[in-house]
């Protein structure tokens, strides 16, 4: 027999911040509720079944003023991955000089998600 389970959200899709209720029975959504806007509803649907995130971190740099460059991977990655990402960045420098937007790791930690710089270095 199932239950029916209700998970609590805080909408992170706009800067209105609302509080949803999923209310899912087993794996499948049955309701949406709380949300003001359409993005809230798609970014809960999402939030419960396959979450995503968007990693910001640094890497070290060579040849530069600073020992670091901030980046991002340029696309959100499955929550899970977060820690691959993080570790497979660990391992790597690269040499200045680096531009906003250039890549520093392709498909990093088999994501398929490259990883961009954030500044000029």
């Amino acid at each position: 027999m199932s239950e029916n389970k209700n998970v609590n959200l805080t909408c992170i899709g706009c800067p209105l911040g609302c509080s949803i209720t999923v209310c899912m029975q087993d794996k499948e959504i049955i309701s949406v509720t709380g949300n003001t806007c359409p993005r809230g509803e798609a970014y809960a649907r999402k939030e419960v079944t396959a979450p995503t995130r968007i990693v910001t971190t640094t890497v070290r740099v060579s040849g530069a003023a600073s020992p670091v460059v901030s980046c991002k991977t340029k696309s959100d990655i499955p929550k899970g991955m977060i820690f691959d990402v993080i570790n497979a960045l660990k391992e790597i420098t690269v040499t200045a000089p680096i531009k906003i937007g250039d890549i520093l790791i392709k498909d990093v930690a088999g994501t398929g998600v490259d990883i961009v710089a954030t500044q000029n270095v």
